[in-house]
């Protein structure tokens, strides 16, 4: 039967050998821990997996456990009775409950805490639960799959990850390559987001120049697929023209290939008065964007701002912009940039 791979866009042979693993994988229940860079798509993977396995029919259920409190994850994951902590006012199911009988997604495994990690690993030897604050054991049928960009050995070795859980969910390793080494999929898949986010925002179809595309492909993609999605998104709310040409892509692409970044004539503006300037209704007009819309393009670019200063570190990012780590990663997966 031919793979559902509804949502992964490529052809380079790096791509193919994964989908090989995939197709043989998929129709059985062994666990799978799918590693790769952050960006590169490993839920798309991890969906893709569950798509063609025999569990299609039944829940697929994700949990980022590096998105949520340690303190809230137990409870999360297992659920809790009622009466089990503050503010426990009803019984509720955990996300193993809810996956009964179909797949669970432990996205971003490295991040949990070593206490936790004990029960995830007796949920996997024994399929069995048990919620916090409760006394009944329960028997859960789910399928599990991590994700992690972390190299898990070098975690193990930190004394930052159980020895016994790695090897429990490194059943199956499936490693998504990232995005520079992956060829023409880079053009692909440019000219797909480019073309969905032209739809999306009303605007004609734009196309990239035949130097833009060398440089695409000459770009090392640090922040892999969601970068290339972001970079476009940006082209369809900012190009001017039906061709997006060298000097209309990022200064970063530039810096990244040993070149100068170019300007248009258009863009070279006298200075701006020192100090800040308040965003006008003009400037709004001029983006084409509504209010809603013209504030979420500040907000983001501030945030990915924030992220090149800060390294990527998520807690300095989130001081530098005055709201909390949790705040943050929601806001960066609102937009797909975590």
């Amino acid at each position: 039967m031919a793979l559902n791979l509804d949502g992964i866009i490529g052809g380079s042979p790096v791509l193919a050998e994964v989908f090989r693993v995939l197709a043989k994988v998929a129709p059985t229940d062994s666990t799978v821990l799918v590693t790769g860079e952050s960006g590169t798509g490993k839920e798309l993977l991890v969906r893709a997996l569950h798509r063609n396995s025999p569990r299609r029919d039944n829940a697929f259920v994700p949990i980022n456990c590096g998105a949520i409190p340690r303190e809230l994850l137990e409870s999360e994951l297992f659920g809790h009775e009622k009466g089990a902590f503050t503010h426990a006012i009803r019984t509720r199911p955990g996300r193993f409950e809810l996956a009964d009988g179909g797949t669970i997604f432990l996205d971003e495994i490295g991040e949990m805490d070593l206490s936790l990690q004990v029960k995830i690993l007796r949920a996997l030897q024994e399929k069995e639960i048990e919620r916090v604050g409760g006394i009944c054991i329960k028997k859960v049928d789910v399928r599990v799959v991590a994700a992690t960009n972390r190299d898990l050995e070098v975690e193990v070795k930190a004394g930052r990850f159980r020895e016994d859980l790695f090897y429990r969910l490194n059943v199956i390793p499936l490693h998504l390559p990232p995005l520079r080494e992956r060829g023409s999929d880079v053009l692909m898949l440019a000219d797909h987001f480019l073309s969905c986010h032209c739809r999306t925002k009303s605007r004609k179809p734009l196309t990239l120049s035949e130097r833009a595309r060398e440089m695409l492909l000459t770009y090392s993609w640090p922040g892999n697929v969601r970068e290339l999605e972001n970079f476009m998104e940006r082209l369809a709310i900012l190009c001017d023209s039906v061709e997006a040409m060298p000097e209309d892509l990022p200064e970063k692409i530039f810096h990244d290939i040993g070149e100068k970044p170019l300007r248009r004539e258009a863009d070279v503006v006298p200075p701006r008065p020192a100090g800040f300037v308040w965003p006008t209704l003009k400037d709004m007009e001029d983006k084409g964007l509504k209010l809603k819309d013209f504030l979420e393009t500040i907000e983001g670019r501030l945030l990915e701002e924030a992220l090149e200063q800060s390294d990527g570190v998520k807690n300095k990012a989130a001081e530098m912009v005055g709201i909390k780590r949790t705040t943050l990663i929601e806001k960066l997966k609102k937009r797909e940039l975590l």
